[in-house]
């Protein structure tokens, strides 16, 4: 199967507690799910512009990103059924705020995205819904062993 490339920026929100947010996909042809905030990349956009965009379109945030801090490639079929390859870049961004606005979220988002949480680190291993990308604690982990701020 021919699969489509899909550039995208993903975005790791952490508040003052060390909760990392996530919203909770619906779907009528899979299971309900986790993920970070953040999507594909617009042509002629940089994966910083995304980041930037998304967080401000998901969130209502708007913050420098900075520099990427995690990247990888995941093969996946979109909630438009579009079977692609993602070069995914993450961007970790800390914020003092909690309250999220989900105003400017697209058609689809406001079909498939109607809720979020934060989460604290020790509940995403044993949350019964599956989360992406699915080694989140551990990639946290990491970035906190290599004092990644």
């Amino acid at each position: 199967m021919m699969r489509a490339q899909r550039p995208a920026a993903r975005i790791l929100l952490l508040d003052t507690a060390d909760r990392v947010l996530l919203f909770r996909f619906t779907a009528t042809d899979r299971p309900a799910f986790w993920a970070t905030p953040g999507g594909a990349v617009d042509p002629g956009e940089s994966y910083e512009a995304a980041a930037r965009r998304e967080l401000r379109e998901e969130t209502g945030l708007d913050a420098d990103p900075g520099a990427e801090v995690l990247r990888r490639v995941v093969e996946f079929v979109t909630l438009e059924d579009v079977a692609v390859v993602a070069e995914e870049r993450y961007f970790l961004i800390r914020t003092d705020a909690t309250d999220i606005d989900t105003a400017a979220h697209t058609e689809l988002e406001q079909r498939v995205m109607q809720s979020h949480r934060w989460f604290a680190r020790d509940e995403l291993d044993a949350w019964p819904e599956t989360i992406f990308p699915e080694d989140l604690a551990g990639m946290l982990a990491t970035l906190e062993t290599a004092n990644v701020r």
